[in-house]
């Protein structure tokens, strides 16, 4: 079990209600929700994807906006893991098992605010960047119980002392999966809280800019446990060996309560926080809106703060959760460019945008960012329509590839490339209220992970021995938001 990390930290990446890249949370707007691509805006939503676009609203004075969003997912891991013919670790030699991780987050909330003259205006953002909500995986997660029940099964062959045997030796058999149970459980939790500020100026008709900033704050714990217990027969065989063998009572035998095989627990907070400068530009020229926006990679390094830290004889593997220690978890660099066109003015009008996330530059636990095969690429595309002067309704597409690879993929860290799906409308309740109303869900491409035993095996665990995992996912948003003039 040299390579058993218990990484629950790592859980935080699982419980992302994200429509950006690996990091980053882009559906902060309802508008986003309802219609994805929302580069070239120039209204209050413009404040996080256009801020150089709010000079060209078309409203003097102040705009505010309140949005709530509630997200679910799913993320699964289904694991097959296989020994030699004849080891007799697992029945027929196969371990076979899906692992069903729960996210949930009932309210995400978003908050805007912009005061415009003529010539600048002066905008504030509020929200969930990164993260946002809480994953559970009840039973555990397979590495852990691969690590388990290999590193049991090897323990029990090798001597237990300088001149005593193996306990395999005198039980009369090693210790395989069906003497015990494993009980496993991960829980997470994270925020990347941010808050943005910034001043939009117009150069002239058609040429406006602006540059801000955001502060990042973020928030997470993560709990969980291994419990491996013997079954009635396995803890029958230790308390006979303890008669005959005394020594084996005293000195070699498991001591946890309850006769505990295995347990590990782990209670981690962390906190840490960063800046973000932000720069953009806006064109506009008749019905055509050119615009970009370039945020600036943020160094956020997070911090443990460790109640519980439970691993007696995992102390060395364990060693980057205990209290104190540091762990980088940079936001990346990120470059949107997008191009609006009024198909017909004041009517119909449709968006293309991309997004760059130079995930590859930005540092991760481990350098697992070097593992990436690029940075995250990100298309969309988006149409609204407004039927006459009170309802629009709109709908919208993303394409996301990360650049995964198999060494960046992991039990308690992955992703998976997506296409997501938004549909939704406004009504313009008074002259000075819209209300939006947005569902988006995201189709993902399962991440099949295969790890021969001559490869170094299934994730990394001694003895190596041939596995695979097939990762997947599933996302549902719902989101409704006000948006008020005066």
């Amino acid at each position: 079990m040299k390579k058993f990390k218990v990484l629950v930290i790592a859980v935080a990446v699982a419980i992302t209600a994200q429509a950006g890249g690996l990091l980053h949370n882009t559906n902060q707007h309802i508008a986003f929700q309802r219609m994805m691509a929302r580069g070239a805006s120039n209204e209050i939503d413009a404040v996080f994807t256009n801020p150089a676009g709010i000079a060209f609203m078309d409203h003097d004075g102040w705009t505010l906006s309140l949005n709530i969003q509630s997200a679910y997912q799913t993320r699964n891991i289904n694991a097959t893991v296989m020994t030699p013919a004849g080891m007799g670790l697992f029945p027929n030699d196969t371990f076979n098992k899906k692992y069903k991780g729960n996210a949930a987050a009932p309210i995400l909330p978003s908050a805007y605010a912009a005061y415009k003259t003529p010539k600048w205006a002066i905008s504030g953002f509020i929200g969930v960047v990164g993260g946002g909500g809480k994953c559970t995986f009840d039973d555990g997660l397979p590495l852990f119980d691969a690590a388990v029940m290999a590193g049991t099964y090897s323990r029990s062959l090798q001597p237990l002392a300088e001149g005593y045997p193996s306990l395999a030796a005198v039980l009369g058999g090693p210790i395989t999966p069906d003497q015990y149970y494993i009980d496993g459980y991960m829980k997470g939790r994270q925020y990347i809280f941010g808050g943005q500020l910034g001043f939009s100026y117009k150069f002239n008709e058609h040429f406006s800019g602006y540059a801000g900033f955001r502060v990042n704050y973020f928030n997470g714990n993560y709990t969980g446990h291994v419990n491996a217990t013997a079954g009635d027969i396995l803890s029958n065989k230790f308390q006979q060996l303890a008669i005959s063998y005394p020594a084996f009572a005293t000195e070699l035998l498991p001591k946890t309560e309850e006769n505990g095989l295995v347990h590990i627990a782990i209670d981690c907070s962390q906190t840490g926080w960063g800046l973000t400068p932000i720069v953009g530009l806006n064109y506009k020229w008749r019905g055509l809106t050119l615009a970009a926006k370039y945020e600036f990679k943020t160094n956020l390094n997070i911090e443990n703060d460790t109640k519980v830290l439970e691993a007696k004889g995992f102390e060395e593997q364990m060693k980057d959760y205990k209290h104190g220690v540091n762990t980088p978890s940079d936001m990346p660099s990120v470059l949107y460019v997008a191009a609006g066109y009024e198909f017909i003015p004041n009517k119909l009008r449709g968006t293309v945008e991309y997004h760059y996330y130079d995930d590859k530059h930005a540092d991760m636990a481990a350098g697992k960012n070097k593992e990436l095969k690029h940075g995250t690429h990100e298309f969309l595309a988006g149409v609204e329509w407004d039927i006459n002067k009170t309802f629009t309704v709109s709908a919208g597409a993303q394409r996301t590839d990360y650049g995964l690879s198999d060494k960046y993929q992991s039990n308690t860290s992955f992703s998976c490339d997506s296409y997501s799906i938004g549909l939704g409308g406004a009504i313009n309740v008074s002259k000075n209220v819209k209300l939006n109303v947005g569902y988006f869900w995201t189709t993902y491409s399962d991440y099949k992970k295969e790890m021969p035993a001559e490869a170094g095996g299934y994730n990394g665990i001694s003895p190596a021995i041939t596995g695979s995992d097939v990762y997947s996912r599933t996302n549902k948003v719902f989101g409704v938001g006000i948006d008020y003039k005066f």
